[in-house]
């Protein structure tokens, strides 16, 4: 459209109109039960469990980070649903119209990051699948199964959002009934849930458990952390706020929490059957010499993988890699970048154990989005009160150009909040700062954001106007 500067607009990046805000509640909510029933959501229990939590000790860490996590996240999903538009123009309003590149920029790495780890793990499934069918499969087809899953999942992306949508729906409660369903019959090897429950924390003192606990909970706020972000890239398909807001509220805390019980239950059990501590459901599934068993459970996990995998990780870098240059690269060349860098981040690094997965992974990304986040809320609710200018978000010398396109106080509060968070790496005595990397990201960035805009007479503090939507 001739009044959007085509250097900030395309078609994937444009307000979605009224008429296309088809989602429901049940969209939401199965949006959030699919996402959340897949692997990586199990290896956070059971990666609690072997770094010795007890299985309610587990439970409740993972809980409490998901209500934590679903504050910013609702937050973030108003400006979404109230004017159809995605992450990285949404904040373009605190950034500038340029500027915004840095925390999409940013953001999107994080998701290549989760996107080879999802694929890693789904190549892993196919291998471990093959092996049981074929033992004599050789070691190198682990990595022909990385690469086979990795084009299926380049497949859905040519598909789009649409197909994304469909996956979603019919997968969710397909994938809650298999984790049930694996749940009874591992239980039933191990004589029930009685021995399984029984385990007691291997932690001997308060303060041993809270060395433990608090870089956990960061690590738990840390794995929603991303889509706390982006998620106005689904919120803007939104019937109404209150249609995502209730999707979300009993989607996102009821699926993770349920199927990490079922995590923590199954690494439970394996204790009991085999002395150790197992993990990973792929190493674990096996071990067993059924493969009836083994390999519906191994497809139940490929589906939830996929389903995770393009929803979580596929949509928000590819919008945020669009922005970079809306005339050149569209949704779907945002995706194969995505597909391409996800494997340049060598995931099985990623995955080598429990504490590189959640202490170096987990935590270590969230010390650059709870700064993130905390410059966007605080523009959108406490600087702007929720009002925007939407057709300035796509033209260049409007309300949000700020310097040259770049808001240097969003910014430097960035830099602030991230460094903030970091400082707990290289000063020992403020290590507590890393562990609350994402808490301590947020509250510095946010009020330094804060204090520079009120402090600043810049054109981005004149009113903001009601935009479309």
């Amino acid at each position: 459209m001739a009044r959007y500067d085509p250097a900030l607009y395309n078609k994937d990046l444009a307000p979605i109109p009224i008429e296309r805000r088809t989602w429901g509640l049940y969209n939401y909510a199965s949006l959030w039960v699919a996402m959340s029933v897949c692997i990586p959501t199990y290896m956070l229990a059971s990666g609690l469990i072997a770094g010795g939590m007890s299985w309610w000790q587990a439970v409740g860490t993972i809980l409490l980070g998901n209500l934590i996590v679903l504050v910013p996240m609702l937050l973030n999903a108003h400006a979404g649903a109230k004017y159809g538009i995605p992450f990285p123009v949404l904040v373009r309003a605190s950034f500038g119209v340029r500027g915004a590149n840095i925390p999409a920029v940013l953001r999107a790495l994080v998701a290549c990051g989760w996107f080879g780890i999802q694929t890693w793990i789904g190549g892993q499934a196919i291998y471990s699948m093959l092996k049981i069918l074929w033992p004599a499969v050789p070691a190198a087809g682990s990595w022909l199964c990385f690469f086979a899953f990795w084009l299926l999942n380049i497949a859905v992306i040519w598909r789009g959002i649409e197909t994304i949508r469909f996956l979603e729906g019919i997968g969710a409660p397909f994938m809650l009934g298999i984790g049930l369903l694996l749940l009874w019959w591992i239980a039933g090897k191990a004589g029930g849930l009685g021995p399984v429950l029984r385990a007691s924390s291997r932690f001997r003192s308060t303060a041993e458990f809270m060395r433990f606990f608090i870089p956990s909970l960061t690590g738990m706020v840390g794995f929603w952390a991303t889509v706390a972000l982006n998620i106005p890239d689904f919120t803007r398909y939104a019937k109404s706020q209150r249609a995502q807001m209730w999707g979300q509220a009993l989607g996102l805390p009821t699926a993770m929490t349920l199927y990490s019980f079922i995590g923590v239950a199954v690494t439970s059990a394996s204790v009991v059957l085999f002395g150790e501590a197992v993990w990973d459901p792929v190493v674990l599934l096996g071990k067993f010499n059924q493969p009836v068993v083994a390999v519906i459970a191994l497809v139940a996990l490929l589906v939830a993988t996929l389903n995770t995998n393009v929803a979580a990780n596929v949509v928000s870098p590819s919008n945020d890699f669009s922005n970079l240059n809306p005339r050149l690269i569209s949704f779907r060349t945002g995706g194969l970048i995505t597909g391409v860098v996800g494997v340049l981040m060598m995931p099985w690094k990623l995955m080598s154990d429990f504490s590189a997965y959640i202490f170096g992974w987990l935590v270590g990304y969230s010390a650059l989005l709870g700064p993130i986040a905390g410059v966007m809320i605080a523009d959108y609710f406490l600087v702007r009160h929720s009002r925007l200018k939407v057709d300035d978000l796509y033209r260049r010398k409007g309300a949000y150009e700020y310097e040259g396109g770049v808001n240097w106080r969003a910014v430097a509060a960035l830099v602030a909040g991230v460094a903030t968070a970091l400082l707990g790496l290289v000063a020992p005595p403020l290590r507590f700062l890393y562990d609350y990397a994402w808490f301590a990201g947020f509250g510095v960035a946010g009020a330094v954001y804060l204090t520079l805009m009120q402090s600043a007479e810049a054109p981005a503090n004149q009113p903001e106007w009601e935009g479309e939507g």
